[in-house]
This record gives C-alpha cells, structure tokens and sequence, in this order.
C-alpha cells in the first residue's frame, strides 16, 4: 500500500530571524485510477489508504450501487513504476450478478481533483443525481449542544492532519447518541466523505437514517449530494456552505448545519431537526454576521513547528 505521509527537508523563515532548517511531513497525494469491469470510470487524487472504501461510496454518490449486495469485489491492478513495484494506484471493481455497468455518461472526462470531486463530468445533466434514500421522513432531532460538541470530536481523530496539517477530515455520528461511528482523512474533502460512505457500504449500514455527517472544511453541493446519495439527514461543517448545496438540501428535507464552531452554529436548512433545549423544537442559531468574518478553513489553521 502507498504511503500516507513523507518526510521533506524544508526551511522554516520567520522576520527577524535565522532561517531554520528541519525535516517536516508531508499528505502523501496520489492518482487512483478507479475501473468497474476493466473499464476506466474515473482517476481522483487521494491520500492513499482505505480505498475500497473510496471506491465503494464513489459508487453510491454516482448511482451505481445503492447497498452492500451490489458490491462485488474489489482488487488492484498490476502498474509497476521504475523499480517494478506496484503502485497500488489502479483498483478495478466487480459489481454483482445482475447489476448493471455504469451508464457511459458518468464517465470523467479527465480526472477529478483532490479539490473536485465533479471536476470532469461529461454531462452537466449527470451532477444531480437521483438517491434512492430519501431523507425528508427522517424523525431525527438533535441537540444544539450535542453538535457543538462534534467539531472537537472529529478534531481528536485527526491522526494524519496532526502530523502534517494537510488533511480533510470526514466523520459520520450517530445523531442521538454523538457516538463517533466512523471517521476517516484525505487529501480531497469528497474522498474524505466517499471513504465514510464506502465503509457504510462495506459493513451494510446503508442508509445511514438517524446520523450526523461531519466534514472539516465547507459544506459544496458535492457533499451535500454524497450525504443525500447514502441517507444521512443532516450535515455538519465549521465553514459555509454554498449556496447550491443548501437549495439542494432545501429541497430533499436535509439539514445543514455550518460555522459550527464552538457553542454557536447556523442553521441553514430543514432547522427542526436541530433542538436547543426540551421546550424548543427549533434551534436556528443566527451567527451569520460573526461567522462571515471568521476563517472558512478552520482545519487549516495548523501552524507547523519547525
């Protein structure tokens, strides 16, 4: 397996000092060239590590599977560099009897970018994509407070970010409990969220009703459409959303939650959901002035020491 971090000799310069020389590490950010049936689908840059679980909930955000049933196998072809070791960069996916190929249109039409997860679509008609999990019946409510306390939770289980500061973060929470379900770190927000939903799939979770999807950075349409393909009602960032991103959970009863940092939070969307105490039914947090003028990546605010 590739892997997940490097060391790099860097310099470290701060006015009115001499500069400071020292090893610091480094997201490790490699192609995977991602084939069902031995057909090229699509190439994304990740951070090596749990990627059939990218694969797998690459497949549910695009439609192709919807449970763990449809999931054949998975298995990485030979591409060998200079030395003649694999490279681990080129996985092929078998679907189930019965399940149909992707439909051509999904195609890329060059590669998705760890920044980009619909970077390359060959159709704007294929972006929205259609889940087969509503979630506007979902009854789950939560507490203000207990999704105040996620930011920190997903924060402590930042392993790699806490070595290299470079990291997106994805975590999936139980929405009564706040038990941390799973969480998982890439260089692409979007692999981030498909390696949470991959492992969804793999341990036959799906949908995943009654759950907090938690992401590090701002809340796109891309991730809203992920959360929305797998049956997570509500979905948490400690920046913004976009403005798409919240037509579209507007539209499918999701709620968005964004600047959730420290006690505050603004709800964007579907705010019934959300509870600040046993006689309000609503929680809608209006920080938006104070939020604008925050940072929009809070989780890359790491200053290395060097």
């Amino acid at each position: 397996m590739g892997r997940i971090t490097v060391r790099r000799r860097v310099t470290r310069i701060t006015v009115g000092s001499e500069p400071r020389r020292r090893e610091d590490m480094l997201a490790v950010e490699e192609p995977l060239e991602i084939r069902v049936g031995g057909s090229a689908l699509a190439i994304t840059m990740r951070t090596p590590g749990h990627d059939f679980d990218l694969a797998a909930g690459f497949l549910v955000s695009e439609g192709v599977i919807s449970r763990q049933e449809h999931f054949g196998a998975a298995r990485y072809c030979a591409g060998a560099n200079a030395d003649g070791e694999n490279t681990y960069n080129v996985l092929d996916i078998t679907l189930a009897f019965g399940v149909p190929a992707p439909d051509p249109s999904l195609e890329r039409n060059f590669y998705t970018t760890s920044s980009c997860g619909l970077c390359g679509k060959a159709s704007i008609d294929a972006v929205r994509t259609l889940s087969v999990y509503p979630v506007a019946d979902d009854p789950l409510q939560v507490s203000a407070e207990l999704l105040a306390s996620l930011p920190e939770k997903l924060r402590e289980g930042q392993d790699v970010f806490e070595k290299t500061g470079g990291l997106h973060a994805a975590a999936l929470f139980d929405g009564t409990t706040g038990e941390l379900l799973v969480l998982r770190e890439d260089v692409g927000r979007h692999n981030a969220v498909d390696k949470v939903i991959g492992w969804a799939v793999t341990n036959d979770r799906l949908p995943l009703r009654g759950t907090v999807l938690m992401v590090s950075g701002r809340a796109s349409f891309e991730l809203a459409q992920k959360a929305s393909m797998a049956g997570i009602p509500l979905l948490a960032a400690v920046s913004a959303p976009s403005s798409l991103a919240v037509e579209l959970a507007t539209e499918l009863g999701m709620t968005v939650v964004g600047f959730l940092r420290g006690p505050s939070m603004v709800v964007y969307s579907a705010d019934h959901r959300v509870t600040s105490g046993p006689d309000d039914t609503r929680a809608l947090v209006d920080t938006a002035p104070l939020a604008r003028s925050l940072p929009t990546d809070l989780h890359l605010e790491k200053a290395a020491t060097l």
